[in-house]
């Protein structure tokens, strides 16, 4: 594994990031201008920092301009309900982390009086924060040299060092994070944030996960694996496992003449995936079903204690979900029988059609809506 000399990787990291850094809404001050890392708001950092997990920057700049409109501070955000939140957050998937945003603001509000505490631990004890968040808001807001460790992070150091180890293993992780901590501390008085902006960038940008751009790179002299040809081969990562597929039946639940009157809607459980949001209810297709339409009458019965009908298919929808995919098979039913009971789920209500946009639902309900609308045109 290459020795890497970490003071001069912070310096050309960071008079790269100085002349090539993209125009991110993120990185400007209430005003638009350009603000440097280290003189930052801090909720702004935090809240771009979450959105950006596991989500690409092209995809967030929107979101992001328009969740700073709607809920410009801490305390505006603490004081909003929380479907608001999730009806803001549509569409950026992982909804734990606007339910954990949200929770976060009113504990800021409640304990530290509205304003971002500093101190690691206090930050550690806020829902939905963890290591690399607390490295991004200490330095990116701050300028403290603590370390990030993403996964741009990971493929740089691991193509820098020529690291020829499963970057999942525990011994492996707690070296890169000693690693990301060494480079950081080594960056010059003043310039953390930057440091952790830069390597972060350049992981999007040019030392990406295929075909990455060496000859672009600031870093070409100073990488192991660039140096052994092994870009391709770096970093080594785990096994991949068979991705579980399941059908689902969902139903478009009306309680008289379709189009006409009202359609039932369910709340998911505030816990657990896609929770808080509004969905066309129904489930898995289990070992038992006869058919598709049998399923949906038992997980409609199991969620709500209600009869239906089931007619035609709506839509039919695939999705992937971080550990497993779907096939969503949407279709019309008619209400036969019972008052509507939130046993499998928060609450329910009668909608009208055009009344659905106004609840926040997931990409696939989303998609069934859309369906719905231009059946309807």
């Amino acid at each position: 594994m290459t020795q890497l000399d970490f003071r001069t990787v912070a310096r050309q990291l960071v008079a790269w990031h100085q002349a090539h850094q993209r125009d991110l809404p993120w990185r400007n001050d209430a005003d638009g201008r350009s603000a440097p890392a280290g003189q930052r708001d801090p909720y702004a950092v935090w809240v771009s920092e979450i959105m950006l997990q596991q989500t690409r920057a092209e995809v967030v700049s929107a979101y992001y301009e328009r969740w700073m409109q709607r809920f410009p501070t801490v305390a505006a955000l603490a004081a909003a309900d929380l479907q608001e939140v999730l009806k803001a957050w549509e569409g950026l998937g992982y909804y734990a982390r606007a339910r954990n945003l949200h929770r976060a603001a009113q504990t800021i509000m409640q304990r530290h009086g509205g304003v971002f505490p500093q101190e690691r631990d206090q930050l550690m004890a806020l829902p939905g924060i963890g290591d690399y968040t607390v490295g991004a808001l200490l330095s990116i807001a701050y300028n403290m040299p603590q370390p990030i460790l993403d996964g741009n992070v990971k493929r740089v150091l691991a193509r820098l060092t020529d690291l020829d180890q499963p970057i999942d293993q525990p011994a492996v992780l707690r070296l890169l994070w000693k690693q990301a901590r060494k480079l950081v501390e080594s960056s010059e008085p003043g310039t953390a944030g930057a440091c952790n902006e830069a390597i972060m960038e350049l992981g999007a940008l040019i030392c990406t996960p295929q075909s990455p751009r060496c000859l672009l790179c600031p870093l070409q002299d100073l990488c192991g694996a660039a140096a052994r040809g092994t870009q391709a081969d770096r970093p080594i990562m785990p096994a991949r496992k068979r991705t579980p597929h399941y059908d689902v039946a969902a139903g478009v639940i009306w309680q008289g003449e379709p189009f006409q009157s009202p359609l039932l809607l369910a709340q998911r459980p505030h816990k657990g995936l896609l929770g808080g949001l509004w969905e066309f209810p129904g489930g898995k297709l289990e070992a038992g079903d006869a058919n598709l339409a049998a399923c949906l009458q038992r997980e409609i019965a199991e969620e709500l204690a209600i009869d239906i009908a089931v007619g035609e298919t709506v839509a039919v929808i695939t999705h992937a979900y971080t550990h497993f995919r779907i096939t969503l098979h949407a279709m019309h039913a008619h209400h036969t029988g019972g008052e509507p009971q939130p046993i499998g789920c928060a609450q329910w209500r009668w909608v009208l059609l055009q009344n659905v946009e106004d609840y926040p639902l997931a990409v696939t309900d989303r998609k069934i809506l859309a369906a719905l609308v231009q059946q309807n045109q």
